[in-house]
């Protein structure tokens, strides 16, 4: 490899850590407004709250802690409960904010969890993510910052997205009956 290639290569990579590790840091008085839910999906209205902070590795299986805290992806079809179709919310398994109800749910026949559409806009963030040469939108917990997976073009009507989550990002709580 030469010499400016190197550099420039190096220097790409500092500059995505650099972003990378300013984007993910949070002062103690963030603030963030997201839509609460009740236990059976019923919206509550909106909040602000301060950003969630957590001994996350401590809290978390290493698998979550590798995919929430270090974007991480677990491997298709591996995880049981992503194919689970029973009525229900997805809530953040690092938080517990809300993040998509059991009705946007489709089977993508990935091994992940699919979505047509997050519960509320607010509740998660989407950013981009160039990294691996690929161009993709990374999909993010509003509320604490834990990576849940990616939103793609190729979902089914009306959006046509795809929300791609890691099962092990998720904590499926059913409605009460």
């Amino acid at each position: 490899m030469q010499r400016r290639h190197f550099l420039i290569t190096l220097s790409g990579a500092a500059v995505w850590l650099a972003t990378r590790n300013l984007a993910g840091a949070t002062q103690l008085n963030d603030k963030v407004s997201i839509m609460q839910f009740s236990a059976d999906g019923k919206p509550q209205g909106l909040v602000t709250l301060n950003k969630v902070h957590g001994d996350w590795r401590h809290k978390l299986s290493p698998l979550a802690y590798q995919v929430t805290r270090e974007s991480g992806t677990e491997r298709a079809f591996s995880q049981p409960g992503y194919d689970r179709h029973d009525p229900g919310l997805y809530r953040c398994i690092c938080c517990d904010n809300a993040l998509f109800d059991s009705s946007a749910k489709f089977d993508s026949h990935t091994g992940w969890p699919s979505f047509w559409r997050p519960l509320a806009p607010q509740n998660v963030r989407e950013v981009a993510d160039n990294l691996y040469g690929m161009k993709r939108t990374e999909v993010q917990c509003t509320l604490c910052d834990a990576h849940l997976g990616h939103v793609f073009d190729d979902g089914p009507k009306p959006t046509g997205l795809r929300y791609c989550m890691n099962n092990v990002a998720l904590r499926f709580v059913a409605y009460p009956v």
